[in-house]
């Protein structure tokens, strides 16, 4: 894969938001045993396809949608690494559109074809498993606080959200208590 002297990228590769988000996870991560095991087996798949990306997108034109360019898709991307940055204060959608140089139209349509969610999905998901993490910590965060730190004002609505996302209610992850689903 490597072009010329091209190896050193390779060796040392930009480190995103994402990547970093994904190495934290690795370190802080809340399970023991087989469940350890199997977890950091997929945080690892997913560091890797996070730091293989940049180079196979090069490999194939980086365009796997014929409607965006590689600019757009660019910008899209760096959209994404904003609101991982920011999950306890995201941007709305307007003002990340004005952020990454795109109109808000052309924002919503890329994150549906790139990563088949919304925008609004992708922040939820990341900001349970933001929740979930906390939970499983087992510090002295209770349900409100962590609903608080991550934009929920009514903490009935985070626990609903975050039954749906995980199968189970945001105590009995502090109990301990694995998801259901993932």
């Amino acid at each position: 894969m490597a072009k010329g002297n091209e190896w050193q990228t390779l060796l040392y590769p930009k480190t995103t938001t994402a990547i970093q988000t994904v190495a934290q996870q690795i370190v802080n991560c809340p399970y023991h045993g087989m469940t350890k095991r199997l977890y950091l087996q997929g945080k690892v798949l997913e560091l890797m396809a996070l730091q293989l990306a940049p180079f196979l997108a090069e490999e194939v034109g980086m365009q796997p949608s014929p409607r965006l360019k590689s600019t757009t898709i660019a910008r899209i991307y760096h959209a994404k690494e904003i609101l991982l940055s920011r999950l306890e204060n995201p941007p709305s959608i307007l003002e990340l559109a004005q952020m990454v140089g795109v109109s808000d139209r052309t924002l919503l349509r890329g994150f549906r074809e790139l990563f088949n969610t919304t925008v609004l999905g992708y922040l939820t998901k990341k900001r349970l498993e933001q929740a979930q993490q906390w939970l499983q910590q087992g510090d002295d965060r209770t349900i409100k606080k962590v609903a608080n730190l991550l934009g929920y004002t009514n903490p009935v609505h985070f626990a609903a959200a975050f039954k749906r996302q995980f199968g189970i209610t945001p105590s009995e992850c502090m109990l301990g208590k694995k998801s259901v689903r993932r």
